[in-house]
């Protein structure tokens, strides 16, 4: 999982992406497992725009996989059912003049089609009673992928990474209207 990571990440450049950060995460109790890098497109270096994704590693399906590969016979694979959740969140600055989220729902999906589905939320803040409320944008991206297409190297992200630049570029298009004071 850690060089398929590395692998994300050169891809991600390869598309236009400048990274930022990256994490791997175990929980102690559970020994569940999570990479994350923070990236955004390059043209967006200083926001107000930022994209991170998240690599989620279940040990319970991790242990499964590998039981499968050692009970498989000499030179097959396990079939293609472990996977391992991909996210894109995407995220910007509480906006001002929010979008309607049915339209912005819509066009992403347009975007998107089936190679990346696209959530779409909002949540108003007030902090406190007398202040306008501060709505935040929440836009999530989520695919599985196949453990045994990421063994075989199988797992090409293309399709999905263009459809990540072109998310990022609809929503840097209209965020100077959505963030007007």
């Amino acid at each position: 999982m850690a060089g398929f990571v590395a692998d994300l990440k050169e891809h991600a450049a390869e598309h236009g992406f400048h990274l930022h950060d990256e994490r791997h995460f175990v929980e102690t109790y559970s020994l569940r497992q999570a990479w994350e890098v923070d990236l955004h497109p390059e043209a967006a270096c200083g926001g107000p725009l930022d994209l991170h994704l998240s690599l989620e590693a279940d040990p319970r399906t991790l242990l499964s996989f590998e039981d499968a590969l050692m009970t498989s016979a000499e030179g097959e694979l396990p079939p293609h059912e472990y996977f391992s959740p991909l996210s894109f969140n995407w995220s910007l600055p509480p906006v001002t003049h929010g979008p309607d989220l049915l339209v912005l729902a819509t066009d992403l999906a347009g975007i998107c089609g089936t190679t990346l589905p696209i959530e779409v939320s909002a949540i108003d803040s007030f902090a406190s009673v007398t202040d306008p409320a501060q709505r935040t944008l929440a836009i999530v991206g989520r695919i599985d992928l196949s453990l045994t297409g990421i063994l075989l190297g199988q797992e090409s992200l293309c399709d999905v990474l263009d459809r990540s630049m072109d998310v990022s570029n609809y929503l840097l298009d209209r965020a100077p209207v959505w963030l007007e004071p």
